[in-house]
């Protein structure tokens, strides 16, 4: 038998195997101790609560500092907003109060928070977000563990050569995995955009995650191959395949160390076309490794989440420490900042936003922006403060008509003036641009262009909107594809549209980072190429080996077919002929 091949989510390159270690945690937070206590026992569980919050804050402590030295800062800022939580006003006190008013054991005090706000995160339709669950879970397994008096097991005491497989690995655990001896993980649950599988990329430890029930079929021992590119898992393989794989890493050893040649180059075709390559970032501590990984920018930096790690609405202060911090690590690099994209399918407790039976199509993003118009001012505020630090472009989200732009602009002209009368500083040549996420805006972007400064497309849900698919949706998911034929004249639109205004388009959906699709953007003249930092080096890899004429040619032979698949075996055909990277 050639072995019981499983597939899942694969979020750190690398094809690794050995023998299985399979990591169950000595911590039960569904059955707590006991559920309800006396109202003689309530002092007693609130100092049972005190002491595992303090245990906790020492742990964290204790491995912020490891992280901080083995991966750096930003690394350890993971860590270090788990630590937040503890001195959240709406989490520990929560707490207590479940102790005082419903005489809960601490146990199912904690719980209850703890699932309370997990569920808040795992409703959300952003991945990013969604996957801060696991987050708020890691903080309250620490605090449950304090309170059952246990000691889990301790990932860093693994001394052999494994596998390691669970059902989820927190961030703290992932921290503790010494890549020496744990080869590769594989969990259960999880996605790309967790802060686990972050970390794993920052060790560079292969994993894969979203097994679901299939990881039932890995039993402790067991041999198992991890494909960390392509989220393939091959349980007991045969000698052959075992040879096979063997000879896969080799190749992709030596595919990986190719790549490196080209993070710090720039993106010139082979007949001088030059594109700015930027990343993509949701919070400050990201900046640096996106320069680490050659990013000649910030394409997008997704202002929401540091009004998603509050509990009440950040202050003008708060906001310009942020920017400020982004804009400064990136020196003379340009930062384009999203105003708030916030809405009915990112709640925020504090600003009671009502429920929408279709939060995409509803009151979100610049809608909610111009509507409470309070929180424009002061992010603008905040944002126009930081760029007297450095290269700072804004854009506003989800503009769907001229009316919302014009508005928006008038904004921002009057915070302008407003600073200047107060003698505050800040770059009054600022550029302002809108996203291109809906389709009315890309196909009035002729009359946008003479407007803005600069368009940036959004193309993961400008896909959804112009085909009608929520991306979220298993059902429907294989009709998700940014290659549509439509989305593609949508976009040929948009970036023709700037540049007969003489001005530039950029792109910081998932189509920018896609290697595929690459050839076809030079070929539409895209300006600007912002995308999640891992991508970086093979887009450039993709577009040092092609010249913008033969991708132009390409793109004429694109434009007379008429299905996604269509559209897709061109690319693949075209990528062999000229022997470039492949995307899985």
């Amino acid at each position: 038998m050639a072995g019981i091949m499983i597939s899942g989510t694969g979020v750190s390159e690398g094809i690794r195997s050995g023998k299985v270690f399979l990591y169950k945690p000595l911590i039960n937070q569904d059955k707590p101790v006991h559920e309800t206590i006396s109202e003689e026992q309530i002092n007693d569980e609130l100092q049972r609560l005190q002491l595992a919050k303090e245990k906790s804050h020492r742990e964290l402590n204790e491995l912020i500092e490891r992280t901080r030295a083995e991966l750096g800062k930003d690394k350890a800022a993971i860590l270090m907003a788990q630590q937040a939580f503890l001195n959240d006003p709406s989490f520990c006190p929560e707490m207590e109060k479940g102790i005082r008013q419903h005489q809960y054991s601490a146990e199912k005090a904690v719980n209850e928070v703890v699932e309370r706000f997990a569920t808040i995160f795992e409703g959300m339709n952003d991945e990013y977000l969604r996957e801060r669950a696991a987050d708020v879970r890691d903080v309250g397994k620490r605090l449950i563990l304090h309170l059952q008096g246990k000691k889990g097991v301790q990932l860093s005491d693994i001394k052999e050569e494994v596998i390691l497989v669970a059902d989820d690995l927190a961030p703290s655990d992932t921290v503790q995995l010494n890549k020496k001896y744990v080869q590769g993980f594989v969990t259960r649950v999880g996605g790309k955009t967790s802060h686990t599988a972050i970390l794993s990329r920052s060790l560079g430890i292969p994993a894969v995650v979203g097994l679901g029930e299939n990881i039932e079929q890995i039993n402790d021992g067991d041999f198992l191959i991890i494909d960390g590119s392509t989220g393939t898992c091959i349980v007991n393989p045969d000698n052959q395949l075992t040879k096979e794989y063997e000879v896969k890493r080799k190749r992709e050893e030596e595919e990986l160390q190719e790549l490196e040649k080209f993070t710090f180059k720039p993106a010139i075709t082979t007949d001088g076309f030059r594109v700015e390559i930027a990343a993509n970032i949701g919070t400050p501590a990201e900046a640096k490794p996106a320069l680490e990984h050659g990013a000649e920018g910030i394409g997008l930096y997704r202002t929401e989440f540091l009004f998603m790690n509050e509990t009440t609405m950040p202050s003008e202060e708060k906001q310009f420490a942020a920017y400020k911090q982004v804009v400064s690590t990136m020196g003379d690099k340009p930062v384009i900042i999203r105003t708030l994209d916030i809405g009915g399918d990112k709640e925020l407790p504090y600003l009671s936003l009502p429920k929408e039976m279709n939060p995409f199509l509803g009151y979100r993003a610049i809608r909610l922006s111009l509507d409470q118009s309070e929180l424009l001012v002061t992010q603008l505020r905040a944002i126009l403060r930081a760029s007297a630090y450095g290269k700072v472009k804004i854009m506003f989200p989800m503009i769907s008509s001229l009316e919302e732009w014009r508005q928006a602009k008038h904004i921002f002209e009057e915070v302008k003036d407003q600073l200047a009368k107060e003698g505050v500083e800040f770059d009054p040549s600022v550029e302002v641009g809108i996203m291109v996420e809906v389709p009315s805006t890309a196909i009035l972007a002729d009359k946008f262009a003479k407007e803005v400064d600069f368009f940036s497309i959004g193309t993961n849900d400008l896909v959804q909107y112009t085909i009608a698919v929520d991306r979220m949706n298993e059902k429907i998911g294989y009709l998700y594809d940014h290659l549509h034929p439509a989305v593609i004249r949508l976009v040929k639109q948009v970036i023709e549209a700037s540049h007969r205004e003489g001005k530039w388009t950029g792109m910081c959906g998932g189509m920018a980072g896609d290697p595929l699709a690459a050839p076809l953007l030079i070929g539409l003249g895209l300006d600007e190429w912002s995308m999640v930092a891992g991508s970086i080096k093979k887009v450039k890899q993709v577009i040092s080996q092609i010249s913008r004429g033969e991708c132009e040619k390409l793109l004429e032979e694109i434009q007379t077919l008429t299905t996604t698949s269509e559209v897709r075996k061109k690319l693949a055909e075209f990528q062999k002929e000229k022997g470039l990277y492949n995307s899985k």
